[in-house]
């Protein structure tokens, strides 16, 4: 019996029941397919740590980068908008062939406007909640969501000198209440993600 934890490798049974997500490697093991895609998106925090300068740009281009470093080596789809519609526990995530257009929406309105500095943590934490929530809500690619999200995440407070964020304190005891962050960027409301981002902070 497949473990939940592993179900996200497996292609959604109206595409073909039971097929592990393709991969380069040709894994058939999700356990093993877990670990590669780990290691992928460690080494890509790290060295986008190193050439994060002050004047560095998040944007669109940063974010498809972020995943198609991480992931370049395992899937095909690496650093692309999926072409596949996906939910998850019942909640929809934008229909994928609207994504190209909702990206460009996202980085108008929300990335684009980012600050290079910020006069206090209260305005970096709110933007972080904002970035993390709708990037989440959109869910732009086809695996490697969550990981490209907090890596943005972690690199937005490292360029204003801040440590990463503790994301192991939502896992252990704030799922719930993470994924209703992630919902309420449905509405543009941000509220409950800021919670969540300074609890981690």
């Amino acid at each position: 019996m497949k473990k939940e934890k592993y179900d996200k490798y497996y292609v959604p049974e109206e595409e073909d029941k039971d097929v592990i997500l393709h991969n380069k490697k040709g894994i058939t093991d999700p356990r093993q397919l877990h670990q590669l895609e780990f290691s992928g998106f460690l080494k890509t925090q790290f060295r986008l740590l190193e050439e994060l300068t002050d004047t560095t740009r998040f944007n669109v281009a940063y974010i498809l980068k972020i995943h198609r470093l991480a992931l370049s080596h395992i899937y095909d789809f690496a650093g692309k908008l999926r072409h596949v519609n996906m939910a998850k526990g019942g909640f929809m995530f934008p229909t994928a062939r609207f994504l190209p257009q909702i990206m460009d929406d996202f980085e108008e309105r929300f990335l684009s406007p980012l600050p290079l500095s910020y006069n206090s943590d209260d305005d970096l934490i709110k933007d972080i909640a904002k970035i993390h929530a709708e990037l989440l809500y959109i869910h732009p690619f086809r695996e490697g969501n969550g990981r490209t999200a907090r890596v943005l995440a972690n690199l937005m407070a490292a360029r204003q000198g801040h440590d990463f964020l503790d994301f192991n304190k939502i896992m252990e005891n704030n799922f719930e209440a993470y994924i209703k962050g992630v919902q309420a960027a449905a509405n543009e409301n941000y509220v409950q993600m800021e919670k969540i981002i300074r609890l981690v902070f």
